[in-house]
């Protein structure tokens, strides 16, 4: 058994004004959701995208299962996407009955690729999803320009992303619809929640009946309909005030996060370097228009057994790491819901060769030192 590690993985922000905030929504004994802090969240996210609607929900996953209904998604229709990203992101349009055609990555971002994107729209094809991968983004004018010539709906899975920009326009501001996350691993969290950002205005009204169990209790209270209704399919999807009121606490210092955890990324880069340049490893790589948000930090090694000797190497000396997601085009539900488009060139490949390295706000420059050096000892004793 190796030792407890010193060097967690991740290690949630805590900023200090939370606990205030908790109590100000306790204060005024608001609890369930749709509040004041919600709304708050809410305006937050509107005037950095520069977007007509944006609605808290309880995860990501809600969001995306949102974005699911709103775009009509039906049995035999296609959704597009790459095969290395977290369940959510398919589950949401499976549960719609929809086909997940899997598209390959471009193996310097890890997101997937315009091209294989383009390759693999059919006739049913009823949108494209892109995931902005470690908060680096993805070809956005190019496969931008791929949903409009085509009529596609464009999705940003931006659970990693917020913050982060491409060609100086915010991730979350490109797609028909956005998701983004705030699980306790990302840049600002409060345990578990979520934002559906609303880019295209014909879905806001529909949005907000969805999110409020298909009724429409928002327009009731607003005093513009008469009844209280069921008018729609929807489901639970608000989280509770106590998650908004630490989330909004995180969003005051969400600049402040992000030049941390760049800072840090730029000190690993810098560390790690000389490495990649005797070709012992290959480091996270950024292409030049775009602005990452510091969401995590990897690198790629020779193959599986090699990754998988350094994460047990690791741990045995008190540093925790991590590789990242198993393909789901190889999973039993991925095989059953969807197929791969074209040929896996990269996606299992480079998926086997990558591990993260630990990466946070407070994360030390003594803490770094400690990684990289025991990144170095590995190399050494492997050489």
């Amino acid at each position: 058994m190796g030792a407890t590690p010193t060097i967690p993985f991740n290690r949630p922000p805590l900023l200090g004004d939370e606990a205030g905030y908790i109590t100000q929504a306790l204060a005024k004994r608001e609890l369930s959701g749709g509040k004041s802090f919600s709304r708050k969240c809410e305006q937050w996210f509107e005037e950095k995208l520069n977007a007509p609607r944006a609605i808290i929900t309880p995860s990501c996953t809600a969001a995306l299962e949102m974005a699911a209904i709103l775009i009509d998604c039906q049995p035999g229709d296609e959704i597009i996407m790459p095969s290395f990203t977290f369940v959510s992101t398919a589950n949401a349009f499976a549960l719609r009955g929809a086909k997940i055609i899997f598209a390959d990555v471009d193996p310097a971002t890890m997101n997937v690729s315009a091209a294989s994107v383009a390759a693999a729209i059919t006739g049913k094809t009823k949108a494209i999803v892109v995931v902005h991968y470690g908060g680096v983004g993805c070809e956005m004018e190019e496969i931008g320009a791929l949903a409009k010539a085509r009529n596609l709906f464009l999705i940003e899975d931006a659970a990693q992303a917020i913050m982060a920009d491409y060609a100086d326009k915010p991730l979350g501001s490109f797609g028909h619809l956005s998701c983004f996350s705030f699980h306790e691993t990302k840049n600002v969290v409060c345990g578990e929640g979520g934002m559906l950002v609303i880019n295209a205005p014909q879905f806001v009204s529909r949005a907000e009946i969805i999110q409020e169990k298909g009724t429409n209790r928002k327009q009731f209270i607003a005093g513009l309909a008469d009844k209280y209704t069921w008018v729609d399919i929807g489901s639970s999807y608000l989280p509770g005030e106590m998650q908004a009121a630490y989330l909004y606490a995180q969003l005051g210092h969400a600049a402040e996060i992000t030049d941390a955890r760049m800072a840090a990324w730029h000190y690993y880069d810098a560390k790690i370097r000389p490495l990649a340049e005797k070709g012992l490893v290959e480091t996270q790589r950024v292409p030049q228009n775009r602005k990452p948000n510091g969401h995590l930090f990897y690198i790629k090694l020779k193959n599986r057994a090699q990754r998988d000797g350094f994460i047990l190497f690791a741990r045995e000396r008190g540093v925790q790491t991590a590789f990242h997601y198993i393909p789901l085009h190889s999973s039993p539900a991925g095989k059953k819901y969807g197929a791969f488009a074209g040929e896996d060139r990269y996606t299992t490949a480079d998926s086997e060769r990558l591990v993260r390295l630990p990466m946070f706000f407070d994360l030390t420059r003594a803490e770094q030192d400690k990684v990289v050096a025991v990144l170095d000892e590995f190399l050494k004793a492997t050489a």
